[in-house]
């Protein structure tokens, strides 16, 4: 495998370039998923579920959306009732999907057509449905991009964006709720009662601001961390020259992200050669075993005790930088001189303080959502990298 690499220059290209195809998405999407995500809070109220699925890489943004859903990111949220079917999501859905339901499915550019069958089925049965992407249903959206990586990183912020907007729905004066935590995230809300029309002028707006901010981001993150993108991707690639594998963690919708990594790798777009990678966060028994048995804070560090061999490179995406969990497994990966990677948010949190990453690349940011989409098109980015080494 070659050690030829883009340039610092081509890297912070690369990253920047995602930016209009995600804001002209947004610009002409924001008002129809200001009217989808009001329908999907009506639905909430009365009782449906978000039902969401996909296969391969895809499979993660069900993983990802439900998380979201079910365990908000906002302190006070409400949980709200969502499933990742992805396993076997037709059967689960002929016996699940009700009238009240939604139903979400992810795909590449090129669409899925056992995906859409599986939409259109819940369709006819009421359900409001999702094609991500597709060219029918509830709400729809037609491929932006061939692009995989970047297609992906477009729908995640699409559901990162229903997710916030659902709450805000959910929040207002029309929906019998006070704005309450949710001012902040769009603070043309307030107490008063608004005319809807008003309200989805606003929120659409907002949904385009969102874009924005990811593109601001993403300039900053080319500007200060592309230097050292390149360093990893160095190391990763001479790491699986000499034989190891990528082993990576996160939790919560970071699990997520390791899982579509790890995935990226073994199971990589047309054209890509796949490289060795697991996912320490895609071991359900494991992660629940190790939690109850001797501490949530154990669930890497003991997978990563049995997994980690000397030529490794162990990669931790955490918004924080501050989990105890991260913080363990990075410790261990320090002692086992295996190099380390670190995709974080803030300020980088105790992971950069105490130096336990070789390579850390923060996205500077307070929030949330907006860390998770830049820290995709950093791996992403990172996994272009990869190929192209190989193919040098």
């Amino acid at each position: 495998m070659a050690t030829e690499y883009k340039s610092t220059t081509e890297i912070a290209q690369r990253l920047i370039a995602r930016n209009s195809v995600c804001e002209t998405f947004f610009t002409a999407e924001s008002r129809r998923l200001a009217d989808a995500s009001r329908e999907m809070s009506e639905r909430f109220l009365r009782g449906g579920r978000l039902l969401a699925f996909g296969r391969g890489p895809y499979a993660t943004d069900a993983q990802h959306v439900s998380v979201e859903f079910v365990h908000p990111v906002i302190v006070g949220k409400r949980a709200l009732p969502a499933l990742d079917l992805s396993i076997e999501f037709r059967p689960w859905l002929q016996v699940l999907a009700a009238p009240e339901d939604i139903v979400m499915g992810f795909g590449p550019p090129e669409g899925d057509l056992e995906a859409w069958a599986a939409l259109d089925a819940a369709r006819q049965r009421g359900a409001m449905t999702f094609a991500l992407p597709g060219i029918e249903g509830s709400y729809f959206a037609k491929p932006s991009t061939p692009d995989p990586f970047i297609h992906q990183e477009l729908i995640e912020i699409l559901y990162h964006t229903l997710w916030e907007t659902v709450h805000v729905f959910f929040e207002h004066r029309e929906l019998g709720h006070d704005v309450g935590e949710a001012g902040f995230l769009y603070p043309f809300l307030g107490k008063e009662k608004q005319q809807t029309v008003d309200v989805l002028a606003q929120v659409a707006a907002s949904i385009e601001m969102k874009a924005h901010d990811d593109s601001r981001l993403r300039e900053r993150v080319a500007n200060e961390e592309s230097e050292t993108i390149g360093n990893a991707a160095r190391e990763m690639a001479d790491c699986l020259q000499r034989g190891g594998k990528f082993i990576v963690f996160g939790n919560g919708g970071s699990a997520t992200d390791a899982n579509d990594f790890a995935l990226d790798c073994i199971m990589p777009p047309p054209g890509y050669e796949p490289v060795p990678a697991i996912s320490l966060s895609m071991e359900p028994a494991n992660l629940s075993a190790i939690a109850n048995d001797v501490g949530h804070e154990l669930i890497f560090l003991r997978q990563l005790i049995a997994h980690a061999q000397p030529n490794d490179v162990v990669i931790a995406i955490s918004t924080s930088g501050g989990s105890r969990n991260i913080v363990l497994a990075l410790e261990e990966a320090k002692k086992r001189n295996l190099s380390t990677v670190a995709l974080l948010g803030y300020d980088g949190g105790e992971v950069v303080r105490r130096k336990l990453a070789d390579f850390p690349l923060v996205v500077r940011c307070d929030y949330i959502p907006r860390i998770q989409e830049v820290q995709a098109s950093i791996y992403h980015v990172m996994r272009e990298m990869l190929e192209v080494s190989h193919r040098a």
